[in-house]
C-alpha cells in the first residue's frame, strides 16, 4: 500500500472514529436524564411511529458496526488468515456480546429493595432469574452483528443485496400481512397497537411474559422478530464499508456516493413509512432504510469536515468514546444501575432515595428549572464517562470482544 492510501485509511478510520463517539456519547446523554419526567422532545423517543434524534442513535451503531465488520474482515483476509479463523471470530464475538447484554440486563442477580420486602436473600435471586429480561440493546447488536457477519461471510454482493431485500421485505410481508395467531387479525390493522402485533405474540409464546421488557410488560421493543430487520441495519452498513474501502476511488468521489445513497435511502425509507411507519420499536423496514441512508450521509459529513477541512480540533473526546464503545456501554449501564436502584437510603418521609436521586435533586434541581436541571445531570454524566474513558485511553485499555 502506497504511502497516500495508508494516509486515507488512517484519515477514514479517525472519522469513523468520531462517528462512532458520536453515537455513544449520544447514547448515554439520552439514556441518563436526570429524571425521565423533564426531558426535551428531541432527546426523548418518539411516542410510537415517527422518530426523533434520539431514535437514530441505536441504528447508527449497527450501521457501524457493519461497516467496521466489512473493514475487518478485508484487512484480516489481507494478511492472509484462515475463513476458518475468521468464522471462529465471527461467533465468538457475537456470542459475547449477546452475553454481556444478557448479564447485563440480570444485575445484580437478585431483586432489590424496595420489591419483595422481608423476602429472604435467595427468594430475591430466584424472583430475579424468574423475571430476567433475555433481549435487550447489546443482545439485539450481538445477533445482529451474528446475523449480518454469516451472512456476509462468503456471498458476493449481488447476494447480499438480495438477502437484505428479502429481510426486510420479509418481515414487511410478515407484519402486515399475517393474522396474529390469537386475534386472527392480519397486523396492518393492528399496526398502532404494540401487543396485538405478530413480533409481540412471537415475544410472549417464545420468551415469556416475565422475560420481556419491563416497560412493555406484553412485547419487547428488542424482540426476536424485530432483530431480523436489525440485520437489515448491519448489512447496509457494510455496503458502506466495502464503498469506503475502495482506496483507488478518490476521496472525494467516496464522499459523494455515500451523500447521494444516504439522501436517497433517507427517500425511500420516508416513502415506505406512508405504508409501513418509520418506528424504531418494531424496527420497521422503513426505518432501516431510512436511517441507514441517514448514517450514510453524517458519516460523510464527518469524513468531509475530518478529512477534506482538515478542522479536527473539535474530535478528541469523540475519539476517545470511540476507541472504547464496550467499556463506555456496560460501565455506564453498571453505573446507572447502581446508583438509581441498588444505592438507596431511608429518608425523613419513609421513602427511600437513590444516590442518583440525592445528586440530582442537590446539585441540580435545587436551582434550575427542571428540564435544564435533568440536561445538566445528563451532561455531567456524559463527561464524568469521557474522563474514565479518557484515562483508559492513556493508559492503552481498550475493552475488545
Amino acid at each position: 500500500m502506497s504511502s497516500r492510501d495508508a494516509t486515507r485509511r488512517s484519515e477514514r478510520l479517525v472519522s469513523l472514529d468520531v462517528f462512532r463517539g458520536m453515537t455513544v456519547a449520544g447514547m448515554l446523554l439520552v439514556n441518563n436524564p436526570g429524571s425521565w419526567s423533564a426531558i426535551y422532545p428531541p432527546l426523548a423517543h418518539a411516542p410510537w411511529h415517527g422518530w426523533t434524534p434520539t431514535d437514530l442513535i441505536f441504528p447508527f451503531f449497527l450501521f457501524i458496526v457493519g461497516i467496521t465488520t466489512e473493514l475487518s474482515l478485508q484487512a484480516r483476509r489481507a494478511r492472509g488468515d484462515d475463513e476458518r479463523a475468521i468464522l471462529r471470530q465471527i461467533l465468538r464475538r457475537g456470542t459475547l456480546i449477546f452475553l454481556f447484554g444478557f448479564l447485563l440486563s440480570g444485575f445484580p442477580f437478585f431483586t432489590w429493595p424496595p420489591a419483595l420486602e422481608g423476602a429472604s436473600f435467595l427468594e430475591r435471586v430466584v424472583h430475579r432469574i424468574e423475571h430476567w429480561r433475555i433481549m435487550g440493546v447489546l443482545q439485539r447488536i450481538g445477533l445482529a452483528y451474528l446475523g449480518g457477519a454469516l451472512l456476509t461471510w462468503r456471498t458476493s454482493l449481488r447476494q447480499q443485496v438480495g438477502l437484505v431485500v428479502v429481510l426486510l421485505f420479509g418481515y414487511w410481508a410478515l407484519m402486515t400481512l399475517v393474522p396474529v395467531p390469537d386475534t386472527g387479525v392480519p397486523g396492518r390493522f393492528m399496526l398502532d397497537k404494540p401487543d396485538a402485533l405478530l413480533s409481540a405474540w412471537i415475544d410472549r409464546t417464545v420468551l415469556g411474559v416475565n422475560h420481556l421488557w419491563v416497560g412493555g410488560k406484553t412485547w419487547d421493543p428488542e424482540g426476536l422478530l424485530s432483530t431480523v430487520p436489525a440485520i437489515g441495519t448491519m448489512m447496509l452498513g457494510t455496503f458502506a464499508g466495502k464503498w469506503i474501502a475502495q482506496l483507488d476511488r478518490p476521496l472525494a468521489d467516496r464522499l459523494a456516493g455515500l451523500f447521494a445513497v444516504g439522501a436517497l435511502g433517507m427517500m425511500l425509507g420516508l416513502m415506505w413509512h406512508w405504508v409501513f411507519p418509520i418506528n424504531k420499536s418494531l424496527w420497521t423496514s422503513s426505518y432501516v432504510v431510512f436511517t441507514a441512508g441517514t448514517g450514510a450521509v453524517a458519516l460523510a459529513t464527518c469524513m468531509w469536515i475530518i478529512d477534506v477541512m482538515q478542522v479536527r480540533r473539535w474530535t478528541f473526546p469523540f475519539v476517545v468514546y470511540g476507541v472504547n464503545p464496550m467499556l463506555a456501554f456496560l460501565g455506564s449501564g453498571l453505573m446507572a444501575r447502581v446508583i438509581s436502584s441498588l444505592w438507596t437510603w431511608p429518608t425523613a418521609s419513609g421513602t427511600r432515595l437513590s444516590a442518583q436521586g440525592f445528586v440530582f435533586n442537590t446539585l441540580y434541581a435545587s436551582w434550575l428549572p427542571p428540564r435544564e436541571a435533568s440536561f445538566a445531570y445528563a451532561v455531567s454524566f456524559v463527561t464524568l464517562w469521557f474522563l474514565i474513558l479518557w484515562v483508559a485511553w492513556k493508559r492503552g485499555f481498550v475493552l475488545k470482544v
